[in-house]
């Protein structure tokens, strides 16, 4: 089977598909975000983050169960005519620097795209972040009472 180049894939795909948001900025300039599901950022639109041009693509999400882990997915680059095989996935309930080292491993010392490396740790951090939510409840005073 014939294979499409990426950045032909990008000229075709970059002012027309599915998941582009169109909004106006500041007069009339337009600005263009991206809703993939793949997409590190989930914002920015461009040729080097949109997983629709490439064929490695990394990401980050929440898993879907009560505990506080983070799923990893890469592609797998030799699995492109294999929707069900297509994805490896991998969860950590680790520490961060541990996750951290985990992401930061298979990303950029592997050579599978090292220019995601900082994304993806950008991404890692604010979902750590949102899963440890600090304990609400009342606070105590602490300070002593005035008589």
């Amino acid at each position: 089977m014939a294979t499409v180049p990426e950045p032909l894939i990008w000229e075709i795909v970059k002012k027309n598909n599915s998941f582009l948001m169109k909004q106006f900025g500041n007069g009339n300039a337009k600005v263009q975000f991206s809703k993939e599901p793949n997409n590190l950022t989930m914002s920015t639109l461009t040729s080097t983050l949109v997983s629709l041009a490439n064929k490695k693509t990394v990401t980050l999400w929440p898993s879907s169960g009560k505990d506080t882990a983070v799923v990893l997915t890469m592609t797998k680059t030799k699995k492109q005519n294999a929707p069900l095989k297509l994805y490896h996935k991998s969860v950590m309930r680790k520490e961060f620097r541990k996750m951290a080292k985990a992401v930061k491993n298979p990303v950029s010392d592997n050579y599978y795209r090292p220019d995601l490396t900082k994304h993806a740790l950008a991404r890692l951090s604010s979902l750590y972040r949102s899963l440890h939510v600090a304990k609400s409840g009342v606070k105590k005073n602490r300070q002593p009472t005035k008589r």
